[in-house]
């Protein structure tokens, strides 16, 4: 039996599978029916785009994700509280994408980040980001369903590769009847899921007698070895990071400009409230001297209904990226690359993904730190986003870009200088490849245009 799995294969066990089926069954009847190409790629139903409260409650969920949860656990875990504040720091990213898409819009009147790109750097530049964002959303579809599969058995085991399966066929059905229609009415719904389980969660934990606030506060130690590195790595990405995640930046450019920037930094701010309080599942663990996978260790201690609870905030917050990865990737290719503006397309497109993004499944892929390893090789578009409105020539997103994919490769095979590693403990490379990145995405940007001056 998987340590991740229930303690017994009984009545548990089949909660879990009716968990699964009767939540995406009652999704697949409540989304609504997409019919047009705006309905289906934008989201607008009736001549209406998404409010403020709608938008927001779509952003933090669809960003909460099954692999995000169980790191902040797992960081909490390792670190206390510095770990949940850590890793909470991903979440300016919506405020940065706010703030930049705002602008984007309303003083360069562009409508999407595509036309953006052709605008300033050309077709070819529009082709090289579009194979980052779809490599991005390709690894969305299995690194999250991985997660669900390892609640239901041991990695490679029967039960885990159809649980996988179940729930992606689900989840794609009814994006496949709404497209962003679906994923954003979809997302409002597990918001409030999300919000009631993590209330149910961090109410028993803090409801035991030796666990209170203060364990909380005096769980971590505010230092680069413990969580610090992580912190500023992930303040540093933020920058970037946003504007490869078609399923953030998709959702810029559906809703007015003041609306759209509202709810961005609303959700930069609740998203990491979000993930701060899921942390505390991991320092309840380590209160308790717990190993391994803190949700999952925390839920059996608790019992069976509260490890319920977690794995049902696991389907929730993986449903919720799922079926924004599959609207993102048909928008990518129906409407960004202008390949067949059409709703049936739009659905063979997700059932092309659905597909691609499982197969990793079955060779054994592992979920490694994707967010800290992808966030590296993309802060090349850090100065082509931030100084959007600054003129330089073609070839300097070129530079930018291809040197942030160079120390995302060092990073990846460790091959960083230690001699450029300033501080010390776990994390300190992905920092410092960060720093040095950044700097010298930065220099290649702007050398060409000081070179033509």
């Amino acid at each position: 039996m998987s340590e991740n799995s229930l303690p017994s294969a009984g009545l548990g066990w089949a909660f879990q599978w009716a968990l699964i089926i009767v939540s995406s069954l009652i999704l697949f009847f409540l989304s609504p029916l997409a019919k047009t190409t705006d309905q289906f790629f934008k989201a607008v139903n009736q001549k209406k785009a998404p409010n403020t409260l709608v938008l927001m409650g779509s952003l933090i969920i669809s960003w909460i994700f099954a692999k995000s949860i169980t790191n902040a656990a797992n960081l909490g875990l390792s670190f206390g509280l510095v770990g949940g504040v850590a890793y909470a720091a991903y979440y300016l990213s919506f405020a940065v994408a706010g703030i930049i898409i705002y602008q984007l819009r309303t003083k360069g009147g562009f409508k999407s980040i595509h036309e953006f790109l052709i605008s300033k750097f050309g077709k070819n530049a529009m082709a090289i980001f579009s194979i980052l964002i779809a490599f991005r959303l390709f690894n969305e579809v299995w690194s999250n369903t991985m997660v669900i599969g390892t609640y239901f058995g041991e990695q490679g085991s029967t039960p885990y590769y159809w649980a996988i399966i179940v729930f992606t066929v689900l989840t794609l059905a009814y994006a496949i009847k709404g497209g962003l229609s679906s994923s954003i009415f979809t997302d409002v719904i597990q918001m409030v899921l999300f919000s009631v389980l993590l209330i149910i969660i961090l109410g028993t934990i803090f409801s035991t007698d030796d666990f209170s606030s203060k364990e909380v506060i005096d769980s971590g130690t505010w230092s680069f070895e413990l969580g610090l590195n992580l912190f500023f790595a992930a303040i540093i990405q933020s920058f970037s990071y946003p504007f490869h995640d078609p399923v953030l930046t998709d959702r810029g450019f559906i809703s007015s400009p003041k609306v759209t920037r509202k709810s961005f930094l609303w959700a930069s701010f609740l998203g990491a409230i979000c993930i701060i309080l899921f942390s505390f599942i991991g320092i309840y663990a380590q209160k308790k001297g717990m190993q391994g996978q803190a949700a999952v260790e925390v839920g059996k201690a608790l019992g069976v209904v509260i490890l319920l609870v977690i794995n049902f905030i696991m389907i929730t917050s993986a449903a919720s990226t799922l079926d924004s990865t599959f609207s993102s990737f048909s928008k990518l290719l129906a409407i960004d690359l202008k390949i067949k503006k059409t709703v049936s397309f739009g659905r063979i497109a997700m059932i092309v993904i659905a597909v691609l993004g499982t197969l990793p499944v079955f060779f054994g892929a592992e979920i490694l730190s994707a967010t800290t390893i992808s966030g590296t090789m993309v802060i090349g578009l850090t100065p082509i986003f931030i100084f959007w409105n600054v003129e330089v020539p073609k070839i300097s997103f070129y530079l930018s870009v291809f040197c942030g994919l160079i120390f995302g490769i060092l990073l990846i095979f460790n091959q960083f200088p230690e001699s450029l590693i300033f501080t010390k403990g776990k994390y300190a490379d992905l920092l410092w490849v960060n720093v040095w990145g950044i700097l010298s995405c930065n220099m290649l940007y702007f050398i060409p245009k000081w070179v033509r001056k």
